[in-house]
């Protein structure tokens, strides 16, 4: 299901020019606004999912303030100083705008599970839940302005190059780093025999992970992290291995044809056959045979 960010607000004195410029990527929504602003214009915001919001362009005499109560003072948001801000989930902030005529931002959501799931790790929740209101970081505003610029393409370029500038700033601004290696646990001598044996039975066919996973009672990743730990091979490397040696016993026999050895160990056909041998072996199935068959 492509995600959708939840918002909800009440405001007044806005009125967006132009429509709404919005891209949908993998998790991440990115919005571009153009808006006019009456003499006095705000309101509030809440949203169900994290979110950037990053004033491009602000025009007008007056200020916008940020605040966390309608009744606060608030602090100034500006294009210069103070233009970037990183609103956690549930977060309520109110503006207000006086004698602004014109305003341009971008916002940024996404679903915080997704994203991680990306990332192949879960993002602290410390950095979720951690407000960073009102700052200035050169780096992210480039981000920003290219994100901009690609909701507002009319011929947008390939969705990774959004995707990637999305993820980069996400990255960017909670400061995520590369988790340490973890070291990854072996499958217990029962389960990798039963899977090993598994294997050879079956190397003939196509062996779906998700048969072997069950075979050892463990999630597919757990089970592929797990056998290649134990083995330091891949499950399709070692299926690729019982086939090959299949391959070699009729070889060495010296009764079959390439195709029919082809056909007899699960290749698609002998040209398949050949690079898989070659790639594996170092070799092609008639010079192995040659040095191996009396």
């Amino acid at each position: 299901m492509t995600f959708q960010p939840r918002m909800q607000n009440r405001i007044e004195g806005f009125s967006v020019v132009g429509g709404m410029n919005r891209r949908n990527w993998n998790g991440i929504v990115a919005d571009v606004w153009d808006v006019e602003c009456a003499p006095y214009a705000g309101g509030y915001y809440v949203a169900s999912d994290p979110r950037l919001f990053i004033l491009l362009d602000l025009r007008g005499a007056g200020n916008s303030k940020v605040k966390l109560a309608p009744k606060s003072s608030g602090a100034v948001q500006d294009t210069a100083r103070r233009p970037i801000s990183y609103v956690p989930a549930g977060m309520e902030l109110w503006a207000d705008l006086v004698d602004v005529q014109f305003v341009r931002h971008l916002d940024v959501h996404f679903d915080a599970e997704i994203v991680g799931r990306r990332l192949m790790e879960d993002i602290d929740p410390k950095r979720l839940n951690d407000a960073q209101l009102l700052f200035h970081d050169e780096r992210v505003l480039t981000l920003a302005n290219l994100i901009a610029a690609e909701c507002i393409n009319p011929e947008p370029l390939h969705d990774l190059y959004g995707d990637g500038l999305c993820l980069s700033l996400i990255i960017d601004v909670m400061k995520l780093t590369k988790a340490p290696a973890r070291k990854r646990s072996k499958l217990a001598s029962w389960q990798l025999r039963r899977v090993t044996e598994f294997i050879e039975q079956n190397c003939l066919r196509n062996i779906r992970l998700e048969e072997l996973a069950n075979l050892t009672g463990l999630s597919q990743s757990h089970f592929s992290h797990a056998f290649k730990a134990s083995t330091g091979i891949a499950p399709h490397q070692w299926q690729t291995n019982a086939r090959l040696d299949r391959a070699k016993q009729l070889l060495s026999r010296g009764e079959f044809t390439l195709p029919a050895i082809a056909a007899e160990t699960g290749f698609s056909d002998q040209a398949h056959f050949t690079r898989v041998f070659r790639k594996n072996l170092g070799t092609t199935p008639a010079h192995w045979k040659k040095a191996h068959v009396a």
